[in-house]
Formats: structure tokens, C-alpha cells, sequence
């Protein structure tokens, strides 16, 4: 039988603030640049995260991989490290990286690829509003 390269997903929902700034930027140029998302007292946003792996059916299980693992990864690396947190403030991986859309995906991707086998393709979807998404890697 030819391989078969099936693609799985999980999403997950979690809550964090962040403010969008360079501390080597005036206030002024902050707010030029990113608007609103500069404010000092920082804003908030329901994030959904969706988690696909590729990879080959198990003969024996009949899964790519048991979602309920995949869930338990997505829950101890993602969601208790930063749901309910404030990204600047509150985590190591944005102390010095501003917590745009664009770097928290990669963040989160290196996170979870470090913790699934290789065997995985791995993409995620960060959904920052109704209206705004990211995709990593892209394409």
C-alpha cells in the first residue's frame, strides 16, 4: 500500500495582553507606528491557534498521532505559558522581541517543533481577531 500523509488539526483558544513598542522609539513614533496597539497600559486579544500535523497512518492505531497528545502539548507549552498573561510582561520569550502577530506564531512554532517527533509536518494558524491571521511557515 502507498504512503498515506494525512493531515490533522487541533485548535485552541487562549487570552493574553501585550502593547506593541520599541522602547528605543519616542512615544510619538510608537504611536505612528502602531496605533492603538501602542498603548501604554497594553490590550488584549482572544487568540485561536490551530495546530496541523502531517503525517502517515499508523497501521497499527489507525491515527497520525492521538490528538489527545497533541492537545496535551498545545495545553502545557502554549496555553499555560502564556493564556491569561501579559505577553511583555509576564513571559520570557517577548521580555526583548515585541509580541507582534507575526513573531508570537514563530515563537509558538518553535515551541511546539521542539516538542513533536520530526516525522511531523508541522503549520499553525494564529488568529488574532475575526479579521486578522498568520500562517507559519508560510505557503
Amino acid at each position: 500500500m502507498s504512503s498515506q500523509r494525512v493531515a490533522v488539526f487541533r485548535k485552541s483558544v487562549f487570552n493574553a495582553a501585550h502593547r506593541l513598542y520599541r522602547s528605543d522609539w519616542s512615544e510619538e513614533k510608537n504611536k505612528e507606528v502602531f496605533g492603538l496597539c501602542a498603548n501604554e497600559h497594553y490590550h488584549g486579544h482572544n487568540y485561536r491557534l490551530d495546530v496541523k500535523l502531517i503525517g502517515e497512518i499508523d497501521p497499527e492505531t489507525g491515527y497520525v498521532i492521538d490528538l489527545k497528545i497533541l492537545d496535551t502539548i498545545i495545553k502545557k507549552e502554549i496555553h499555560e505559558r502564556f493564556d491569561h498573561r501579559n505577553l511583555n510582561l509576564d513571559t520570557e520569550e517577548f521580555k526583548n522581541l515585541n509580541p507582534t502577530g507575526e513573531n508570537i506564531i514563530v515563537v509558538i512554532y518553535n515551541i511546539l517543533r521542539e516538542h513533536l517527533p520530526v516525522k511531523y509536518d508541522l503549520q499553525i494558524r494564529l488568529w488574532e481577531t475575526d479579521r486578522n491571521y498568520f500562517e507559519y511557515p508560510a505557503g
